[in-house]
């Protein structure tokens, strides 16, 4: 059995209840006791390395945290075979607050060092902005400048004119060891302009507003050329779904529930289990590991703040959905008033029943031909619903808002769907043409109509009247909702049941599933309202589409599977 004092004593302490574990952590504990730590004959630690790092974090930085000192051995557990790092990925995703950047300043410096011993071990700090880059960057360069031990530059201060230099260069734009020639440097997120260099270590910081995996590929494509390559991503929850952070949040979570081998990935997630527990601060640990009891004077300034917040809502409700994301690393769906949670968006994702001998009903939002049109087939068996969406964008909408055409497509804020991606899984088709010609939307139903028998369209009264001849002349029965905001109070409880009880299938369809993201209910006079968060960028034309279709679900309810009567026929005796 593999040991390592930092790693034994977080384990004890979890064990005898002196640490308050979120599940992710449970599992976490769960599965190194059962597939890591057993294997002494595969595994070590190199203590003496993991000493090292400690020490050196401690003398020139500050204490570690407990949560700190257990991952550390792990970047430092070698094979056995190979003499390389057993994790090459690190997935830490924390409530603000908890000490990632100091983390990682002390582990990019010790990195660099002649302790650590690699010669020219680069570590590259990768943010979307370069505030953020430079976070970590600075404060180690603050360090090395203040203390003649660590730096190989003296400046007119002739105070240490007799002290022996340092190991470090400090400069504006890199950090230098003499020693290994090794760098730490920072970047931002313009992937256009950057090429993957010879790093050893690369830090991706608040991954969680990254949209796709565009940025990690140009930085990573130079790793490996140095020996012990390892990346880390550190986070808290943000706003952006369907995007790189879910994607490995979804892999730490397949490794933590052994659906898949864990291949290099160390997934380190806190977060609170349930939105109940953000009103007890007792809970605040599962999120925030640094509020380890007891509490050091930094926790206790920390706690201070994090009360003071959470107080604040009372008065400005407004702010729950950055505390609840940003402090709980918990997410509620961007507030109360979301249409749907986050888990019951993601059950969406799941395969289609059989929809032999089952003809749908149409859906169609057609609002804007200069923007987004949204069509659909909604199915039902049972008591759930299943839905097939296509959907129809302007090159010139896509752009301008999702920089479609940046061959590069750089990374831009929290809004930008990655419509190239789509487009290529063949959830929608990208047009180029001034305004959406409605003969797009009536060959994509003949086509459903030849594969699935759709017959009826439900849309929006909008435009209908360029859409009706072309539809009724093709055989096609188009109904007009005169005020479709009006039948939103109708629909409000199938929509709020079919979520919540997991009757609606939209399959492996990200649009589908960014469109209800984007969608908030009101509470007004009239009853509830479904609308969306932002006027421009975020769409919501599928999840119409989708809600057209539902007002007229009841026609489906006759509906027999052919296949489900075949059988009843063969098994009566005649």
């Amino acid at each position: 059995m593999l040991s390592n004092k930092y790693v034994d004593e977080y384990i004890r302490k979890f064990k005898n209840n002196q640490l308050v574990f979120n599940d992710k952590r449970k599992q976490l504990i769960g599965w190194l006791e059962r597939d890591i730590l057993p294997r002494d004959d595969l595994y070590y630690f190199n203590d003496q390395m993991i000493d090292n790092y400690i020490q050196f974090s401690e003398h020139n930085y500050f204490e570690l945290d407990e949560w700190e000192k257990f991952i550390a051995p792990f970047v430092f557990l070698y094979s056995k075979k190979k003499n390389t790092p057993v994790f090459r990925i690190f997935i830490l995703v924390m409530g603000r607050g908890a000490g990632k950047n100091g983390f990682i300043s002390t582990l990019s410096h010790f990195l660099t060092s002649s302790l650590h011993g690699i010669p020219e071990y680069d570590v590259s700090i990768v943010a979307n902005s370069e505030h953020q880059a430079k976070v970590s960057f600075e404060e180690i360069y603050n360090k090395i400048i203040q203390d003649p031990n660590l730096s190989a530059i003296r400046t007119r201060d002739t105070t240490f004119e007799d002290e022996p230099l340092g190991e470090f260069e400090p400069y504006k734009s890199r950090i230098i060891s003499r020693e290994t020639q090794s760098k730490i440097l920072y970047h931002t997120s313009n992937a256009r302009t950057k090429d993957g260099g010879r790093e050893g270590c690369l830090i991706f910081d608040e991954f969680h507003e990254y949209e796709d995996s565009k940025l990690v590929k140009v930085f990573t494509g130079g790793l490996g050329k140095k020996p012990h390559p390892r990346q880390f991503f550190i986070g808290t929850k943000g706003f952006i779904r369907e995007g790189y952070f879910d994607m490995m949040y979804g892999r730490s979570e397949r490794i933590l529930n052994g659906d898949v081998p864990f291949n290099g990935l160390f997934p380190f997630i806190c977060e609170i289990d349930d939105i109940k527990e953000m009103d007890e601060p007792d809970n605040w640990e599962k999120a925030n590991p640094s509020l380890q009891k007891p509490l050091g004077e930094r926790a206790e300034r920390l706690l201070d703040t994090m009360v003071d917040e959470y107080q604040d809502l009372n008065d400005e409700p407004s702010g729950r959905p950055e505390f609840v994301t940003k402090r709980m690393n918990f997410l509620e769906g961007d507030g109360a008033h979301a249409v749907a949670s986050v888990e019951e968006i993601k059950a969406t994702n799941r395969p289609m029943f059989d929809l032999t001998g089952l003809t749908p009903i149409g859906g169609l939002d057609f609002g804007s031909t200069r923007d987004f049109t949204a069509c659909g087939l909604l199915f039902k068996k049972g008591e759930e619903y299943g839905f097939i969406n296509h959907s129809f964008v302007i090159k010139q909408f896509a752009d301008v808002h999702y920089g479609y055409s940046n061959s590069a497509n750089a990374l831009g804020g929290d809004k930008k769907a990655p419509i190239k991606e789509w487009e290529k899984q063949g959830l929608l088709t990208v047009v180029d043409e001034p305004s959406l010609d409605p003969r797009h939307v009536v060959n994509w139903f003949i086509e459903m109509r030849e594969r699935y028998g759709v017959n009826k369209i439900v849309a929006d009264n909008f435009k209908l009247d360029l859409l009706r001849p072309l539809l009724e002349k093709e055989g096609f029965e188009a109904e007009a909702i005169r005020r479709p905001t009006s039948i939103h109070p109708l629909l409000a409880p199938r929509i709020e049941d079919g979520f919540a009880n997991r009757r609606f299938i939209f399959g492996d369809n990200p649009v589908m599933r960014w469109y209800v993201n984007n969608v908030y209910v009101q509470e007004t006079n009239d009853g509830k309202k479904f609308l969306k968060k932002e006027i421009v960028k975020r769409k919501t034309d599928g999840f119409h589409a989708f809600l057209h279709a539902l007002y007229r679900a009841e026609e489906l309810n006759d509906q027999v599977d052919i296949n489900e009567g075949l059988d009843l026929l063969a098994s009566i005796d005649f």
